[in-house]
């Protein structure tokens, strides 16, 4: 009699854990069926689904990883719409800036291929085409830097080089235009050497966007370049009294294509600064710009001395 109870007991036992089971498959089984339908839904493109777990769940770790999965590729489908957004942004503000210019520079030279013009008037066509195709080709050598910079192929090649002597040498192709274009200059550098490791292509190119930055947007009529040495750092300061950049421009003046002067053409292409900001940060340095409207503006980079 006594061991008809105990398989009693043992089969109410073994019921009971057979149902345990059977509920917890089918909980299972409800929740795998929901994780399809939350998935088939996210690759229809709804990126913000979620599956909702507790903690107790048998499902639990694997719908945790999955929306992680997700989150990760949310940030990278948003990642990719702002730069395909960029890219589209970038393609309009290109044709523009390359067409405006490029159909004034048809127009002159078509003038004088038909002599419309002659004499002086002729000479003074040729050379505003002249002066208008060096700008595109500034232009285009700008952007050729920026899409190498921007897709890694840019190849930096750093040497231990006297930061003063390279920069007396930029500055000194730049007096000419700085004064055809009206500035007053002063250039305080220290006549003893100072080195850094730098790709002198690449320094120079951050020198010449700068003043060339002064020169095309600033309206000011004096620049100053100053080469400083301090405890571990060099810092190169360009300045100017021109009009200046507003409070709210002063966050952006560093992004692709940003502008601060909405209306300007060829010349506000927006990418002078950006390509700037990306070579010093290829130099372990890092640029600050501070500015006064209607009085002062410096644009400073600081990049380490050579070990």
């Amino acid at each position: 009699m006594e061991s008809i109870q105990i398989l009693f007991i043992l089969l109410i036992f073994l019921i009971c854990i057979a149902l345990y089971l059977i509920i917890q498959i089918l909980k299972v089984r409800r929740q795998l069926e929901t994780i399809s339908v939350v998935l088939d839904d996210i690759e229809q493109g709804n990126i913000n689904r979620r599956l909702i777990t507790k903690n107790g769940d048998m499902t639990a770790k694997i719908c945790y990883k999955i929306n992680k999965i997700v989150m990760n590729n949310k940030e990278q489908f948003i990642k990719f719409q702002n730069t395909e957004q960029a890219y589209k942004k970038l393609m309009t503000s290109l044709s523009h800036d390359v067409r405006t210019p490029l159909t004034s520079l048809i127009g002159y030279l078509d003038a004088i291929h038909n002599e419309i013009v002659t004499g002086k008037e002729k000479d003074n066509y040729i050379e505003v085409a002249r002066n208008k195709a060096y700008t595109l080709k500034d232009f285009v050598d700008m952007l050729f830097e920026w899409m190498k910079l921007d897709s890694k192929e840019r190849i930096f090649l750093f040497e231990k080089t006297d930061v003063n002597e390279l920069s007396r040498s930029i500055i000194l192709d730049w007096i000419p235009m700085l004064e055809q274009c009206g500035f007053t200059y002063n250039f305080i550098i220290p006549e003893t050497e100072l080195f850094l490791n730098l790709d002198t292509n690449a320094f120079t190119r951050i020198l010449n966007n700068l003043i060339q930055n002064v020169i095309v947007h600033s309206n000011g009529n004096s620049i100053d370049v100053e080469v400083v040495s301090q405890y571990n750092s060099t810092v190169i300061k360009v300045s100017d009294n021109g009009k200046g950049i507003s409070e709210c421009d002063l966050p952006h003046v560093f992004d692709r294509l940003y502008k601060c002067d909405k209306s300007r053409s060829i010349k506000g292409s927006g990418l002078g600064l950006s390509i700037v900001r990306e070579l010093v940060k290829a130099h372990s340095g890092k640029i600050e710009v501070f500015s006064i409207p209607n009085q002062i503006t410096i644009f400073k980079v600081i990049l380490p001395l050579a070990l």
